[in-house]
């Protein structure tokens, strides 16, 4: 581990004020255009006829797209730069979720879904690629967990603003959730042209550091790579993507992205179930995303200051798995709700220790393309988990077998991050 001075701290905390505020809206703006659908669908659905298989198909197919484009589109982030990058890749986003406004059928729903997730493909992964251009290995769950506060509060704000924007039907003929998908993806684009003066490529150019910040951070950085080097990291493409750590990787984030995108492309629909108006349902799932907020950075810190990230992780899975098994069972609207949040909260805090383990055994050109593959493959989960949910009401009229399936993903995840601790374990003991 990185040892650094308390000037050296200062200096990267001083950093992240810059970098870290305009990346989390960012992410903000893009999660939100992933699941603003889960809101839509509260009128959309009626509207146009579509059933919860079809739904759930739908919103699902975006990670077919962001699968395939996933790996070339973080390779190229790192050699065109992020501010060229993101930009292209917010730009073309902005344009689709638009676009979205315009379905009118099931082919067009899938199509525009499936072109969102390609365009997408490599921001999610390129951002926590770019984290590693500014911070050490030892700071960065505690970075992350502040970047990934993003995912609840694009909830937070987004889900009382959809939920009033879904009012705004009628006007110039157009339905409320037309509105939704126009207004929300303006900030995409209007966000997509200023990183081109917001968002440096790197420490290097960054215009707000001095020469002597610029060459300090350098040192850190490297120090910290050369430690990376002698424990068993990789740092070419091909042997990084062969690493049976890796592999272990995807398939633990397949499992949170089942419980991800389970509950929060369907939290809308379920809690509107109960019996609540849209804004009520707003107000409710911004409540629910409130902890998740909280929650983020606090596991983040507890990660960093033990430097412990596979216990973080499982712990947090099982917990998400807990409150899912309790939305199942459980028949009361309010403990059902209470539930739920606990699925959230539990799967959302796993995100925050899990991204800082491929770091330790990735770096180079092969953290860019370890991180695209367990980000790409692993988000194929958000096809599985809302399709799964989808079917199982269109079956049975109930939520509750889904949500025992997002659990078992949960649990499955909590397990194998345990497997990699022995991967990790081994390969040190035989160093």
């Amino acid at each position: 581990m990185t040892t650094l001075t308390a000037e050296e701290r200062s200096l990267f905390a001083r950093a992240s004020r810059r970098i870290i505020p305009l990346m989390i809206l960012l992410y903000m703006v893009s999660f939100l255009d992933r699941v603003n659908v889960g809101f839509a669908a509260l009128t959309m659905n009626a509207d146009l006829g579509f059933s919860p298989a079809v739904f759930g198909w739908g919103v699902g197919i975006f990670f077919i797209g962001y699968f395939i484009f996933e790996i070339p589109s973080n390779v190229v982030i790192e050699k065109v730069g992020a501010r060229l990058w993101i930009c292209r890749i917010m730009l073309t986003w902005g344009l689709i979720s638009g676009a979205m406004a315009f379905i009118s059928s099931e082919t067009s729903f899938y199509v525009l879904r499936f072109l969102l997730g390609a365009a997408e493909a490599g921001f999610a992964p390129g951002m926590i690629l770019y984290l590693t251009y500014w911070f050490p290995a030892d700071l960065r769950a505690k970075y992350y967990g502040t970047y990934f506060i993003a995912i609840p509060l694009a909830s937070v704000i987004g889900a009382p603003v959809s939920a009033y924007l879904l009012g705004f039907d009628g006007h110039l003929g157009l339905k409320g959730w037309q509105w939704m998908f126009i207004l929300e993806a303006v900030p995409a684009l209007l966000l997509g042209i200023a990183v081109l003066w917001l968002l440096p490529d790197g420490p290097a150019k960054a215009r707000w550091l001095s020469d002597d910040e610029k060459a300090r951070i350098a040192a850190c950085l490297k120090r910290d790579r050369e430690e990376s080097r002698a424990s068993d990291a990789h740092h070419t493409l091909w042997p990084a993507l062969r690493d049976p750590r890796v592999l272990l990787m995807a398939a633990i984030y397949f499992g949170i992205v089942i419980g991800l995108y389970g509950i929060s492309l369907w939290l809308p629909q379920m809690v509107k179930g109960m019996g609540f108006t849209n804004h009520e349902t707003g107000w409710i799932v911004s409540a629910v995303y409130v902890v998740a907020a909280v929650a983020m950075p606090l596991w983040g810190w507890s990660s960093d200051r033990t430097q412990e990230r596979i216990w973080h992780t499982s712990i947090a899975s099982f917990i998400g798995a807990v409150g899912f098994i309790g939305g199942a069972y459980l028949h009361s609207p309010a403990l059902v709700i209470l539930s739920l949040g606990l699925a959230a909260v539990g799967t959302y805090v796993a995100i925050v220790p899990f991204w800082a383990l491929p770091p330790t055994f990735l770096g180079g050109t092969a953290a860019a393309g370890g991180i695209a593959l367990i980000n790409s493959t692993g988000n194929l989960g958000g096809f599985v988990g809302p399709s799964i949910v989808g079917w199982v009401k269109d079956t049975t009229q109930s939520y509750s077998a889904g949500m025992l399936a997002l659990a078992v993903a949960l649990v499955a995840a909590g397990v194998l991050t345990l497997v990699v601790r022995l991967q990790l374990t081994r390969r040190t003991l035989n160093a």
